[in-house]
């Protein structure tokens, strides 16, 4: 079952905080692109969670900012 999408941002550490569950000790993390870190489920790899760095930064920018990942949105009814 998929879980609902929440999102956070840290002002103190610019962190842009994506979840579809709270973090936990036993997940995989990686970082997937330049100032952007995954954490993998250990049992079935996929994203749960991601961090993005210096989030007010790169909006600053002005430019696309995109993720290295697919998405399948869909309704949460």
């Amino acid at each position: 079952m998929k879980s609902n999408i929440a999102m956070k941002y840290d002002q103190e550490s610019d962190t842009l905080y994506v979840d579809t569950c709270s973090p936990y000790a036993e997940q995989e993390s990686d970082e997937i692109a330049a100032g952007v870190v995954a954490r993998f489920s250990p049992q079935t790899g996929e994203i749960e969670n991601l961090e993005v760095f210096f989030f007010r930064q790169r909006v600053a920018e002005g430019k696309p900012f995109t993720l290295p990942i697919k998405a399948d949105l869909r309704l949460a009814i």
